[in-house]
């Protein structure tokens, strides 16, 4: 299912990211568009789980409908914290022991992988890949898999890191730490986008 938004869906994800909760009357209120287009941009907001909606009773009327983020709603619209990434990261790079260093990658790497894995659904590592792409095109990285040849491939279209990456390749490296984890099988780094390449190709041992 398709996670991409139009402009009015950001613009509610917004207002709920700064309220707790609001009603339609609400939020028709603040974006001056009709409540028959607020309640589509809900239903579908409701369908990929960044809304939720509840019945709140007041008096003897009719109970009215409440909606407020999602925890997955609270991410998308999270604050960007790519200045405090770069940051953590050149201090990382400070680190002069390599083998320290790398422990700390393996580290941040499982960090990820225990953030990720419950969402990694699958038998077959084909499905596994394919629960993967999904689970990073949520979050606007797209991945595509090709599994034609004799060992799958991960193609990772758009950089997650890329103010890091500028900076030091052992990011990359971390990545293919976390994908091996995630997916319970050795990968390489075949492809580099730093290395003049279109984008980031991983493939599967």
């Amino acid at each position: 299912m398709s996670t991409n938004l139009v402009s009015s869906e950001v613009a509610i994800l917004d207002l709920l990211r700064k309220n707790d909760w609001m009603s339609v009357s609400q939020m028709t209120a603040v974006i001056q568009v009709t409540g028959t287009a607020i309640r589509q941009r809900l239903s579908h907001l409701m369908k990929v789980g960044y809304v939720e909606r509840c019945s709140h009773k007041s008096g003897r009327g009719r109970p009215s409908h409440r909606y407020s983020l999602t925890a997955k709603g609270r991410r998308k619209t999270g604050a960007n914290f790519a200045d405090l990434a770069v940051v953590l990261w050149s201090e990382i790079r400070e680190i002069e022991d390599s083998e320290v260093r790398r422990g700390l990658l393996r580290r941040i790497a499982q960090r990820m992988v225990d953030i990720y894995s419950g969402q990694i659904e699958g038998e077959t590592m084909v499905d596994k890949m394919n629960s993967l792409s999904r689970l990073f095109d949520d979050r606007n990285i797209p991945i595509s898999i090709d599994a034609t040849g004799e060992f799958p491939t991960l193609k990772v279209l758009a950089c997650p890191y890329p103010d890091l990456v500028e900076q030091d390749r052992a990011v990359c490296v971390m990545e293919r730490m976390m994908f091996g984890d995630l997916l319970g099988q050795n990968v390489r780094l075949d492809k580099c986008r730093l290395d003049e390449g279109s984008c980031c190709t991983f493939g599967l041992n």
